[in-house]
């Protein structure tokens, strides 16, 4: 057997896609898991600091890791949707520059799609539960939302500015936008092992979304609050065929991202490994 660290997020969408895995309904074959949940801005930077065989990270972070390769399930892609940038009162894009901004991270995709759309100079890095109330009590005068605050944000009465997933869609003809992968360490797995592991995962995705009322049951675990509904509409969202696995709509729109990112200095150029 083979141990392996494997980090996920407390997000309904991970739970709902890891749940064939955690609950033993998809074998793990060779592999003994400990899971490891964290909010996504950790699991980058543990990531960074390569404490983890296989983790979900931002695509954002994946500019800054070494010796890790992407996985092709277990993507988070927006299909013309994705992090929304909100608001008390409308503000044009050419205002943006002067305001302050909530961030849920720097490494987070939703910052580097807020840079990539307007490039903003002052930023608030804040827990992206908290983004909605910090605009709402005016600590700053936007901010980022993301996860199931892009489905529930018009009952906290705020503004969309922009769907920055809608203005990606538009802007590349059509590719989904990439937010979120899961990758995995060439340090501490071959090649095999990690496309073993990239085989089983996608197994527990699709028994997922083949057993959707038991996985969904689970995944409310996770809800934070939020009602089935809500929840259902989310994982709808964000765990889908390209999720299964991310073929080459999903792999060109991860370069894309990052060669836009280049363009504007916002990213070195670096070698992009796929499983």
């Amino acid at each position: 057997m083979i141990d392996i660290t494997l980090g996920h997020t407390p997000d309904s969408d991970d739970a709902f896609m890891f749940y064939g895995l955690a609950s033993g309904k998809v074998s793990s074959h060779d592999f003994r898991i400990t899971h490891i949940i964290e909010d996504i801005e950790k699991l980058n930077t543990r990531a960074l600091n390569h404490e983890l065989d296989v983790t979900a990270i931002s695509v954002h972070a994946y500019a800054f890791l070494k010796d890790y390769i992407v996985l092709r399930s277990g993507g988070s892609f927006g299909i013309n949707y994705g992090p929304t940038l909100l608001a008390k009162k409308k503000i044009s894009p050419t205002e943006l520059s002067t305001k302050i901004i909530a961030i849920p991270g720097k490494m987070t995709s939703a910052y580097l799609l807020l840079s990539l759309f307007s490039s903003p100079t002052k930023i608030k890095e804040i827990p992206f539960h908290l983004i909605p109330d910090a605009i709402v009590n005016n600590e700053v005068d936007a901010g980022v939302v993301i996860h199931e605050l892009q489905v529930t944000y018009e009952q906290l009465g705020l503004y969309k500015i922009i769907d920055l997933g809608a203005w990606w869609h538009s802007m590349t003809n059509g590719l989904p936008v990439p937010l979120g992968i899961n990758v995995a360490s060439n340090k501490t797995l071959t090649l095999k092992q990690i496309r073993d592991f990239d085989t089983i995962f996608r197994k527990s995705i699709v028994y997922g979304l083949n057993n959707m009322e038991e996985t969904l049951n689970y995944a409310m675990k996770y809800a934070r609050g939020q009602t089935q509904n809500i929840i259902l509409k989310f994982v709808n969202m964000y765990v889908n065929e390209i999720t299964i696995d991310m073929g080459e709509n999903g792999k060109k729109a991860i370069e894309r991202i990052f060669s836009l990112a280049r363009e504007k200095h916002l990213l070195p150029k670096f070698p992009i490994n796929f499983a």
